[in-house]
């Protein structure tokens, strides 16, 4: 069991977690995730690697509220424990000889590209952030971006916080501004990293999404996590999460992460009606 020792609120919808896993924190590479139980009649679920501390022996994640177990976990508080806490798994990001790299977040996928970020800038590597959110309410890590980073670019799709309009929009004025990318990196929603990959495509810019799909035991037994790159079948969980944006088949992608909505809604709300009637 790992120990709750930080927790703070980034947005309505999405909470930050350290948790006190020194083993992991260890071999934590950025790109790579953890598997989490909240408890023993728990599911398992994914999340990034957002940070980690070797000196304190800690992990931080990010999640976003969006079913039965990330409404659970977030009702545990500091002090308290989170019954398994699995990792680090996957293959960490690649960031080793890059000079200049855009980095492209959506949303909670921005607590996945932060640390690709601090480590390209720890390398020396020069880096542009693009990072993107429906409004104002919803952005996160925007300071840490800014520490990270010598350039950072904030897009809402109301123009209510930084510029107005979507990731690529940005992207293709630095590009055609003459930025000189080595690859892009971009980590989000899946409609975000297609449309993305087709952009940097048209100027043929190595582009490398972070692939967050569905996992059950994080070992490849499972099958869950499959995808189509290039036309191979690739595991999300020992291949990746890493893959070129040029191969990966996002509208498959995006047809399997649909697949459980009905369950995640039926949990949620059961989850919601459990809380009514304990508060009440």
């Amino acid at each position: 069991m790992n120990k709750i020792v930080a927790k703070r609120r980034l947005n309505p919808t999405v909470t930050l977690m350290e948790i006190d896993a020194p083993e992991i924190a260890r071999k934590a590479e950025p790109g790579q995730f953890i598997i989490l139980r909240v408890d023993e009649d728990g599911e398992r679920i994914p999340l990034t690697v957002a940070d980690f501390d070797r000196e304190k022996g800690t992990v931080t994640i990010i999640f976003q509220l969006v079913g039965g177990t990330t409404i659970a976990l977030n009702e545990l508080d500091v002090g308290d424990y989170i019954r398994d806490f699995v990792g680090p798994l996957g293959v960490p990001s690649k960031t080793e000889n890059l000079k200049k790299v855009a980095v492209v977040g959506g949303g909670v996928g921005c607590a996945i590209a932060y640390p690709i970020a601090k480590k390209l800038n720890a390398s020396g590597c020069t880096v542009h952030s693009i990072i993107g959110f429906r409004n104002k309410d919803l952005v996160i890590l925007e300071d840490e971006f800014k520490a990270v980073s010598d350039k950072v670019i904030v897009m809402t799709d109301d123009g209510s916080h930084g510029n107005k309009g979507v990731v690529t929009v940005a992207l293709k004025e630095l590009i055609e501004s003459g930025e000189e990318y080595d690859e892009v990196i971009t980590i989000g929603p899946l409609v975000m990293m297609k449309f993305v990959s087709a952009l940097t495509k048209e100027y043929g810019i190595k582009t490398t999404v972070s692939m967050n799909t569905i996992m059950i035991d994080g070992t490849g037994m499972c099958g869950g996590c499959r995808l189509t790159v290039g036309g191979k079948t690739k595991f999300a969980c020992v291949d990746g999460p890493d893959f070129d944006g040029h191969e990966v088949d996002f509208d498959e992608a995006m047809e399997r992460s649909r697949m459980y909505e009905d369950f995640e809604i039926e949990k949620r709300e059961e989850n919601c009606r459990l809380y009514d009637l304990e508060v009440q």
